[in-house]
């Protein structure tokens, strides 16, 4: 499976980028597999300092996989839980854990050891967390993608507290139906000014500051971004990743974040549905999560891809 992969990589790689830029790198032989089969993967997060990466499941009661840097097998590092369910993923400087929960419509946060350190649900109906980003200022910003809401995690006198910190209704529209994926991946500015955060659902990108909390939308030429799940940025390069759409966009930011043109698209084999990724050691770790596929892949199966940044 990793030599088809690959190979079918370089082969698109080599012919779909389409944008003026130089050739892309090949991904390197280098890929990460489960211990288990039948396992729908969504989330990442990356502890540089320790040199593991995290990956959720979403249909695996919220167990949690933890893989090292060129070992290719990933182990479950936090088991299933009935009611649990794992989503995005970001690691803070203590290499402290938060995962977004979905539909359990709370996060967690466990220790580097794995202990579970906070539970802390919204308890708002509806509520589908998303995506989770720990900012410059030490707090975790999540995104709801069924309810127009930002929500912020934070530690307060040896408490852990979640509490609304955006409701974004007044600049952001929602659709309907609250199965949609409205706000999912999101990523804060190197200056520490600015959360950047996609709509997957209408393809817009939204620049929100972090002092004001004022919210505008990111010009972006040409093709909206739609079925955005996870982002990643490095400088002012944003990689988005979308899932459905099949293609891993590169966008290169204007100085103030207000505008942005598409540098690369990269196409994404047919049979794999990436849905995030984050940058480790000069590659991008894509996440395979076989969404719409009738089930997921066998033991052995390539399921965090790494892709050279392209």
């Amino acid at each position: 499976m990793r030599k088809f992969l690959v190979a079918a990589l370089i082969g698109l790689l080599g012919a779909a980028m389409h944008t003026g830029s130089a050739a892309a790198e090949s991904p390197r032989e280098q890929a990460y597999d489960l211990p288990e089969a039948g396992v729908f993967l969504e989330g990442i997060g990356v502890d540089q300092k320790r040199g593991v990466f995290y990956v959720s499941a979403t249909n695996r009661d919220g167990t949690i996989y933890r893989g090292e840097f060129g070992q290719q097998q990933l182990e479950v590092w936090v088991g299933p839980r009935t009611g649990d369910n794992g989503r995005g993923i970001d690691v803070d400087d203590a290499g402290r854990v938060y995962v977004a929960g979905g539909p359990s419509a709370e996060v967690r946060v466990f220790d580097a050891s794995g202990t579970l350190l906070a539970e802390l649900p919204t308890g708002e109906a509806g509520s589908f967390l998303n995506d989770v980003w720990v900012g410059r200022d030490g707090a975790a910003y999540v995104t709801d993608s069924s309810l127009p809401r930002i929500w912020r995690v934070t530690q307060r006198g040896g408490d852990w507290v979640i509490e609304l910190w955006r409701d974004v209704s007044d600049i952001i529209t929602y659709t309907p139906p609250l199965t949609d994926f409205d706000l999912g991946g999101i990523v804060g500015t190197p200056n520490g000014r600015y959360l950047l955060t996609t709509q997957g659902t209408t393809g817009q990108l939204w620049r929100i500051d972090l002092a004001t909390k004022a919210i505008i939308e990111v010009a972006v030429e040409g093709s909206p971004l739609v079925n955005a799940d996870g982002i990643v940025l490095r400088g002012h390069h944003l990689y988005v990743v979308q899932n459905f759409s099949r293609q891993i966009t590169k966008l290169r930011l204007s100085g103030d974040w207000t505008s942005a043109e598409v540098r690369d698209v990269l196409p994404t084999p047919a049979d794999r549905t990436f849905t995030t990724a984050k940058i480790a050691r000069g590659q991008l770790l894509v996440v395979d999560s076989k969404f719409g596929f009738p089930s997921a892949a066998a033991i052995g199966d390539d399921r965090v891809v790494p892709i050279d940044r392209f």
